[in-house]
């Protein structure tokens, strides 16, 4: 898995853990996007920097240089939108 990806993924469903503290299936898919990043792409300290009105600014470690992607907030939302909507998961 490329790192964009790894990072697009962890980033969504870390929105929905911090948004659904009780549901372990998030936080254990969190953990599984974590270690990819960290195992296979050697980040550490992956973190969502901050959110404004169009992007969420992630911050993270690789080989020892601080980086910093952004991403659409409507698309890193999107996962989270897409449960809530869903009275199976609510």
């Amino acid at each position: 898995m490329r790192l964009e990806d790894a990072l697009f993924n962890w980033l969504q469903i870390q929105l929905v853990a911090e948004q659904r503290p009780d549901d372990r299936a998030a936080a254990d898919t969190r953990d599984f996007f974590l270690e990819i990043l960290t195992d296979d792409h050697g980040v550490t300290d992956v973190l969502v920097h901050k959110t404004d009105d169009t992007m969420i600014h992630v911050k993270y470690v690789k080989d020892d240089r601080a980086k910093l992607q952004l991403y659409p907030r409507e698309a890193a939302e999107q996962l989270l939108t897409d449960i809530n909507q869903n009275p199976k998961y609510n």
